[in-house]
């Protein structure tokens, strides 16, 4: 029976190789993700959005310089137009003036500002850092089950292959009157399990390529193999968790927090102290108050305010800083726990299916002996059919485990990287820098054109698979 699964198989692969020439090595797939994941692209606007925050407070120890000028109907009746003479006097009042306005002492305040939104730039720096990796590794996990999926569709596959074959001896020796038609009906169910099995695995793998599309922004279409060793992995745990505590971005932006928050509590201290500014000012004016002619003055004043009740407000604000602090501090507490919870189960997944590894290569060493066992001894009718179908199901299974695990071994490795915050800089990639073009990366990807284009090709796939995929009937054809 000729099998249909393979060809269905190699159509897709070529429908999506031929979308486009780009070939993603796992580098490039985080490096786009990096580039174009609207998270990441959130998380470089809000660190900008604060170095702007951060000039805007720096203007406080510059000079604030106004002028103003105006000219309109005036009506006066007061002491200077009864002096001389009018109960009231009409005139065209005309004004200019310029004012210039220097703080001298402001209780520390913009002093205290400028080092609140300082940490605050750090924070989301590494708030920025942190989601960075997060993005990286979700690429990564995106790459890793496309890379899998096609690998079990392959192997589910070779398993179609290997029950057609099954079928075919069967059949031949139904016809020729040396084998039973309940074998016949047991291979013919065995198969339709096994195209049950590659059906699956086809739509796990579109799964795949979807989540694909949606952290990196592309289709995966020829993705290279995944090295099984990641470099730059510590020699145990505690050096693990010791390198997180150091290096993980969330923590240290959790660290910035604090530091904002003593600022900000400093800074509301500034009401507790009087405030002097430097004021210089010059008007000219013309009919003013119902007074004819120039009225012009300078003015240069040093001036002190100075706040003596304010109904307990600034201590309320100190207190509630305060309260700020402690925060903040819980808040890091929180932070270096589930630092040190991620690396302890990325660390012990990482463990136990390196273990598991050598103990299902293995697996797939004696099963595949024992097929090939089973397989020569039915040819010699020593053994039942139920036995070959059962030993070739245990090989396909242990291949599925086997693969699933190493998958899993290897995403682990990384997981462990970002645990301690060193994925990107292990990877080599470059890291958003706060100073992305937004309208170059537009122009670059044509997300919304992208997008449509790659809803069409995934349609196309899924119409192809439709048409060619394996079908049976309950006599095996």
């Amino acid at each position: 029976m000729p099998n249909k699964a393979l060809p269905a198989c190699l159509l897709v692969w070529m429908i999506t190789a031929a979308g486009s020439s780009t070939a993603y090595t796992l580098t490039e797939a985080v490096q786009r993700a990096l580039n174009t994941n609207p998270e990441v692209l959130a998380e470089t606007s809000q660190y900008l959005s604060r170095k702007q925050e951060l000039e805007a407070v720096r203007s406080g120890y510059l000079p604030r310089v106004d002028i103003s000028a105006g000219i309109g109907y005036e009506r006066s009746d007061n002491n200077n137009t009864r002096s001389q003479g009018f109960d009231d006097r009409e005139l065209t009042r005309k004004e200019a003036g310029v004012f210039v306005d220097q703080m001298l002492f402001d209780g520390f305040a913009v002093r205290n500002e400028v080092a609140r939104q300082d940490a605050r730039i750090r924070a989301q720096q590494y708030t920025l850092a942190g989601s960075s990796e997060q993005i990286a590794l979700q690429a990564i996990d995106a790459y890793f089950k496309v890379l899998l999926s096609r690998k079990l569709v392959a192997l589910s596959n070779d398993n179609l292959s290997v029950h057609d074959k099954i079928l075919d001896q069967v059949r031949l020796r139904t016809r020729a009157g040396v084998g039973r038609s309940s074998d016949l009906e047991q291979v013919t169910g065995r198969r339709a399990a096994a195209v049950s099995s590659l059906l699956a695995d086809q739509v796990n793998l579109q799964d795949a390529e979807s989540g694909f599309i949606s952290v990196v922004g592309d289709l995966p279409r020829d993705l290279a193999p995944a090295a099984d060793k990641v470099a730059g992995l510590p020699d145990n745990l505690d050096a693990a968790v010791r390198k997180g505590l150091d290096n993980h971005p969330t923590l240290k932006s959790a660290e910035a927090d604090v530091e904002a928050a003593k600022a900000q509590n400093e800074a509301a201290r500034n009401g507790f102290y009087p405030k002097f500014n430097l004021e210089l000012g010059g008007t000219w004016n013309d009919d003013i108050d119902g007074v004819e002619g120039r009225d012009h003055d300078l003015s240069a004043m040093i001036r002190m305010r100075y706040n003596l009740f304010s109904g307990g407000r600034d201590q309320a604000r100190y207190r509630q800083t305060a309260e700020l602090i402690n925060q903040s501090k819980d808040v890091r507490t929180l932070t270096r726990r589930q630092v040190v919870e991620s690396m302890r189960l990325s660390w012990s997944a990482y463990q136990v299916t390196g273990d598991q590894l050598a103990y299902q290569r293995r697996h797939i060493s004696a099963t595949e002996y024992t097929r090939d066992a089973y397989a020569e001894q039915f040819r010699l009718g020593q053994r039942t059919l139920l036995d070959l179908l059962n030993t070739e199901n245990e090989v396909f299974q242990a291949r599925r485990s086997y693969q699933t695990t190493r998958y899993d071994h290897l995403f682990a490795q990384y997981r462990i990287l970002v645990a301690m915050g060193a994925l990107i800089e292990t990877l080599g990639v470059s890291a958003p820098s706060g100073e992305t073009d937004r309208g170059a990366i537009n122009a670059q990807f044509g997300e919304i054109e992208t997008q449509s284009a790659l809803d069409a090709e995934i349609r196309a796939q899924r119409a192809h698979l439709h048409n060619f995929a394996p079908k049976s009937d309950a006599k095996g054809n």
